[in-house]
């Protein structure tokens, strides 16, 4: 898979949820020049198990934990929507916030988890945050962004409709495109072990080498990462969407 956009936006739930997922393919894609941003739809404030821990406080770690780890992979911006961690909606709320950022952004892919993967094989069940802040994605990705009537008031703010050209879910199904992170599996590993509240004394790049290996198995690549890729836009009608408008005549 050879194709670069010019601008991604990842959108998931929690800090290190980008790490896991799809970090090895936004740290390939911005070595190549594509613009990266982060949108976390939490800031994972109810992901540290300690005593005394607070809501607040666990919030500022893990927010300079995930900097740290964008950093790492190359990506230009991490936006925080502040959501409830543990107890994240798809609400019409949370959709404003995500085609605002988007609408801002104007991102030529959008990558997230996938909203119909619930149960994977028999020791897994997807963590509730995840399909909602996929589902959240899709529905703003497809139609709000690009509906002019869909949230008006956001042109009062500079922010005006944009057309998403394709969308990335992670999630282990249906998943037929495969890029290879050969290059950048270790960067994905080290922006993971960015996130130092969670991986503890545990160090995950055993466990991250062998999932990118299986993704891998049977293509012309060591380490892989994997994706169910929807095109909305078209070659031409791309091109055409994002032609440069000439200049007013004098």
């Amino acid at each position: 898979m050879t194709y670069i956009p010019a601008s991604v936006v990842a959108i998931m739930a929690h800090p290190d949820d980008i790490e896991f997922t799809c970090a090895g393919t936004l740290a390939r894609w911005a070595r190549a020049g594509c613009r990266v941003s982060y949108i976390l739809c939490t800031s994972g404030d109810a992901g540290i198990d300690e005593p005394g821990m607070t809501r607040a406080r666990a919030a500022d770690i893990r927010k300079e934990e995930s900097h740290a780890a964008a950093r790492l992979a190359g990506a230009a911006e991490v936006v925080f929507l502040d959501e409830p961690d543990g107890l994240l909606e798809n609400t019409l709320a949370l959709r404003k916030k995500l085609v605002r950022e988007l609408r801002r952004l104007r991102p030529e892919v959008v990558m997230s988890g996938d909203p119909t993967v619930v149960i994977t094989g028999d020791t897994y069940i997807n963590h509730p945050d995840h399909r909602a802040a996929a589902t959240a994605a899709i529905d703003a990705v497809f139609p709000a962004i690009g509906q002019p009537l869909v949230f008006p008031e956001l042109a009062e703010e500079g922010l005006h409709p944009h057309k998403v050209r394709k969308v990335y879910l992670t999630g282990r199904s249906q998943h037929e495109v495969f890029i290879s992170i050969d290059e950048t599996i270790d960067v994905k590993i080290e922006a993971l072990c960015a996130h130092k509240s969670q991986m503890r004394d545990w160090d995950p790049g055993d466990m991250i080498r062998e999932w990118a290996a299986e993704a891998a198995r049977g293509k012309e690549m060591q380490y892989a990462e994997s994706f169910r890729v929807i095109t909305l836009q078209d070659d031409e009608t791309w091109a055409r969407l994002n032609a440069p408008t000439d200049p007013p005549e004098v």
